[in-house]
């Protein structure tokens, strides 16, 4: 039973008690370099920016600044008396892009092509790799005179002579019909 202290079941009893009570993003500060981890809260509906998708459930900015929380006030009266950059803001609390911001490309076409062109490559290193290494080398049956001396056996023999190869050779000329 004095084992189970090396053991990750030990670990638990070794610990403080509160320690396996408190929130990971208080313990998680203490392994890193003091950063607090910060825990999304998946019960709340998530922003997304999506052209498919022009109303999100949530606003862009939950946590409002001083500045924010007098501008969302101000939006509650005339919108004729906000100026552009003012009624930009508000905008901005709500949505993090426009749909042309949404729209503009992003390049990541490049990016997918450079991708096919290096696995292309590869695989070509790949396939003359294998002719030269790993391939024995062709049979001498796939040459020129073996194939040319074939054809004049085959020719010699008379093979399929009614609507095959010899019906097209013309024997008394010496040459295809």
């Amino acid at each position: 039973m004095l084992r189970l202290i090396a053991t990750r079941g030990g670990r638990l009893l070794v610990r403080p008690p509160g320690a396996a009570l408190t929130p990971v993003c208080s313990r998680a500060s203490s392994h890193g370099e003091g950063e607090a981890s910060t825990a999304v809260d998946m019960s709340r509906p998530l922003y997304w920016n999506r052209l498919d998708t022009p109303l999100p459930d949530r606003t862009f900015k939950d946590v409002l600044s001083e500045e924010d929380t007098a501008l969302k006030q101000k939006e509650k009266g005339p919108w004729g008396q906000l100026t552009k950059e003012e009624k930009i803001a508000i905008y901005r609390l709500a949505f993090q892009r426009t749909y042309p911001e949404m729209k503009q490309s992003t390049g990541e076409w490049k990016t997918v092509v450079g991708g096919i062109f290096i696995f292309l490559g590869l695989t070509g290193l790949v396939v003359i790799w294998q002719s030269h290494y790993v391939y024995p080398p062709q049979p001498r049956t796939f040459g020129e005179d073996w194939q040319a001396r074939q054809l004049q056996r085959m020719l010699d023999m008379r093979v399929n002579p009614i609507e095959g190869f010899s019906a097209k050779w013309d024997y008394e000329k010496g040459q295809w019909k």
